[in-house]
């Protein structure tokens, strides 16, 4: 029964592809062309999770990038439909600051940040990406940022 419900639980998870890189190798025979992809993974409920993965088709590389993200979910403190504080966060070059916002004025935010948000279940925030436009890094970073948001309301709790 248990496991049924784990099953129910994934099945309702919405898989959205982020990035397709097609990465080459040099190698003594030739090239060696594989694609990494990067998937963002969300229940619209308060629950997100990213992968980044490689194999040598594109298939490949999104199913083992979506089990990844699986693996990997986190949970979001939510505020109703936003987020309950204003928080900055850096991983590596990428800075992202993610504010709340009023009900009915949406996810305004770029695209790789948008795209977490979304399938996290927010509906109302305002983020902007500072320092780089790369999406692999914009989309840790925020994962990152809603990590730690999820630690200071367990202190602000306790």
């Amino acid at each position: 029964m248990e496991n049924n419900n784990l099953e129910m639980q994934l099945s309702e998870l919405e898989e959205t592809v982020v990035q397709i890189n097609r990465v080459s190798k040099k190698t003594k025979g030739g090239n060696q062309m594989r694609f990494s992809a990067l998937v963002v993974v969300g229940d619209k409920k308060g629950k997100v999770g990213v992968g980044l993965s490689k194999a040598k088709d594109v298939r490949g590389a999104i199913q083992k990038a979506i089990s990844q993200a699986k693996n990997r979910m986190i949970e979001v403190p939510m505020n109703n439909t936003t987020l309950p504080f204003e928080i900055e966060k850096k991983y590596g070059a990428a800075k992202i600051l993610l504010k709340p916002a009023p009900v009915g004025s949406g996810v305004i935010a770029g695209g790789s940040v948008r795209i977490v948000l979304e399938a996290a279940g927010v509906r109302d925030a305002v983020a902007k990406q500072l320092g780089t436009n790369n999406k692999i890094s914009n989309v840790y970073a925020t994962i990152e940022a809603l990590k730690s948001l999820n630690k200071l309301v367990e202190m602000r709790s306790k």
